[in-house]
């Protein structure tokens, strides 16, 4: 079985390889994080502090508007970075929670740690930029989605990005995320063949 330092640096040269120093350095910053279900890392108001490799679990980010009307942002499980992304570059109060769908284990880092590695090892803020650039092309895919496409096109469509993702993610979350009321949402599950 991989090692989840393995997996993790799997992931990060897919994005940016580095050096087997530069890893080595990198490596050290990360350290094992366990979180029990519905635990908020991150709650509003509170600056994200650690950028997380998620090893195991499923996590989403969320608000709460002013009417109290909860909207799913985005879901987060193993292979891939989590956290309040936004806060944590920014170190600025962050607007959403960030909280475990089930229980999690991770690989997180200090952020303020990581921006100090990254004055010596250039490949750092070149993982960093290169990553929220990869983020920041999946929010505007997922904006169109959102602002083009019938509720049931982009069932489809979450289907054909994660079709796992039905049995991760209570169906509630899955409503909110694509922005459907969730009777409706059960009509699709029944309508769409999957």
């Amino acid at each position: 079985m991989i090692s989840s330092i393995d997996q993790l640096r799997q992931l990060v040269t897919s994005i940016h390889p580095f050096t087997d120093k530069e890893w080595n350095r990198f490596a050290s910053l990360w350290k094992p994080f366990e979180a029990k279900r519905k635990e908020q890392l991150t709650i509003p108001g509170q600056t994200e502090k650690y950028l997380y490799f998620v090893v195991e679990g499923v996590q989403r980010v969320f608000y709460f508007d002013d009417q109290n009307r909860e909207a799913t942002l985005v879901f987060t499980y193993a292979p891939s970075f989590g956290g309040v992304l936004d806060s944590m570059i920014h170190e600025s109060p962050s607007k959403y929670y960030y909280e475990t769908l089930t229980p999690s284990t991770f690989l997180r880092a200090s952020f303020s740690e990581i921006e100090v590695l990254s004055k010596e090892i250039i490949g750092i803020e070149i993982l960093i930029r290169k990553g929220t650039v990869q983020a920041l092309s999946g929010v505007l895919e997922r904006l169109v989605e959102v602002q083009s496409f019938t509720s049931e096109e982009r069932f489809k469509k979450l289907l054909q990005r994660s079709p796992h993702i039905l049995q991760l993610v209570p169906h509630k979350y899955l409503a909110s995320y694509l922005g459907i009321d969730p009777t409706n949402f059960s009509k699709l599950i029944n309508k769409v063949k999957i």
